[in-house]
């Protein structure tokens, strides 16, 4: 086979009813585990789901100068990062443009790993130099397990019980039966959830398990139809979606910088998160752009006028549709409707990704605005086709993420009954960002 498979996919291809499959990274993924991905959409919101994330690039940095390493390539400054908690970053090129995001888990002072959707070693080793550092790639060395979803917790406890202490975005070491592995509270879902790090050669035995210990949580498998799905709702940004490395751009408009992308929370107001006296790939672009106010875009959540929306359907004699799956080209943003008299609408922005929220009922997107539409309840027009035709219906700006419920983050989280259903949220309301 030219695809190579993860330690998971003998169990999982046994579990796979569709037999449908994607490729990630050179390997075999499922987009789909049911009939129906929103089957396993609802599980990760009202129970606990798994899914597969091997196909993660995965590097161990190691070594006495390891941090300062990091600290000069990662936009974000990971001195803050102690040992036990891992950090969600960005990286840069010296234009201050995003190359890449990824996860950095810190096991020990001088004990990394980092994992990427795409190859960077080369990069990586390229910026080493004299310090003392090593980059190994155990891309292939080990399975990931993501179990997400409210009971995860629950699920997860009864085999490792250290899991009931780790805070968000922490990490500690477990065994689940004799097999050592590592335990972060991370995912990409925008829930309550945690990720599971094992050998490769004890992957099937601690699948094995964790599918056991699910039995009466509503444990089943996702595949990436269902984690597009969520990752939309948590406002969480999909390289080659909401943008594309900066190192494979051909022009400016497809480079975007950390704050257009919705990530100053990273920088700090006026840079001051950055951290003093910490040279870093970008730095100077990027404390130039916040000193100048030269940001093109502003990242936003989008909630769509349902009732508008409703309207311009049914008026056609058409069903007013209400698809789960993201729609997989750009959705262009205006100033004003399609018919406004004695004004000449100009384009302001663009959805990135828009779908219609099961468990929001209501139509959301990520969007890229020009800033000054930023703000909270701002108007916009997203441009959809009805019966053959473009159309424009109201949109308003939100923070994001769009969904978030309080369990993502909290201390101690007691586990839903499997009958729970969320109450729809049918006006924007005010989030809070986690990271």
């Amino acid at each position: 086979m030219l695809m190579r498979t993860t330690p998971f996919y003998p169990r999982l291809s046994e579990l796979n009813q569709t037999g449908l499959y994607t490729h990630w990274a050179g390997h075999l993924s499922a987009l789909r585990y049911d009939l129906s991905a929103k089957h396993e959409y609802f599980a990760v919101r009202n129970s606990a789901g798994f899914f597969d994330t091997s196909p993660l690039f995965k590097y161990r940095i190691t070594g006495p100068d390891s941090e300062r390493f990091l600290a000069g390539v990662m936009t974000r400054d990971i001195r803050r990062c102690r040992p036990g908690h891992a950090f969600y970053t960005v990286w840069c090129d010296d234009g201050g443009y995003v190359l890449e995001d990824g996860v950095l888990f810190r096991h020990a002072e001088d004990d990394w790993l980092l994992t990427a959707a795409a190859a960077n070693l080369g990069y990586l080793e390229s910026l080493v130099g004299r310090l003392r550092v090593s980059i190994e790639d155990v891309s292939a060395d080990y399975g990931v397990l993501a179990i997400q979803g409210p009971r995860s917790r629950a699920v997860l406890r009864t085999l490792a019980p250290e899991v009931d202490d780790l805070p968000y975005f922490g990490l500690t070491p477990a065994k689940i039966g004799d097999a050592p592995v590592t335990i972060s509270r991370t995912g990409y879902t925008g829930d309550l959830g945690f990720e599971v790090f094992v050998g490769a050669d004890d992957a099937l035995a601690v699948l094995d398990r964790i599918m056991q210990a699910g039995e009466g949580h509503g444990l089943r498998p996702f595949g990436e139809d269902a984690l597009l799905m969520l990752r939309i709702e948590a406002g969480l940004a999909l390289m080659n979606v909401e943008f594309s490395s900066a190192r494979l751009a051909f022009t400016d408009a497809e480079r975007f910088t950390a704050k257009e992308l919705g990530f100053a929370w990273m920088l700090g107001k006026d840079g001051a998160a950055l951290g003093e006296d910490r040279p870093f790939v970008g730095r100077r672009a990027i404390e130039r752009e916040l000193r100048e106010a030269t940001s093109r875009w502003a990242t936003v959540g989008l909630w769509v006028d349902y009732q508008e929306f409703e309207r311009l359907h049914l008026e056609r004699g058409l069903l007013v549709p209400k698809d789960e799956n993201p729609v997989p080209w750009e959705s262009m943003l205006y100033d004003g409707p399609t018919h406004q008299q004695g004004h000449e609408r100009e384009r302001v922005g663009y959805a990135t990704s828009l779908m219609y929220s099961p468990i929001l009922q209501r139509h959301i997107a990520m969007a890229r605005v020009l800033p000054e539409y930023a703000p909270k309840g701002s108007t916009v027009h997203l441009e959809i086709t009805v019966d053959h035709e473009y159309v424009t219906v109201p949109a308003t700006t939100d923070r994001m993420p769009l969904f978030n419920p309080p369990r993502k983050t909290a201390s101690s989280v007691e586990p839903y009954p499997i009958s729970h259903r969320m109450a729809p949220s049918v006006e924007p309301v005010e989030t809070t960002r986690g990271h």
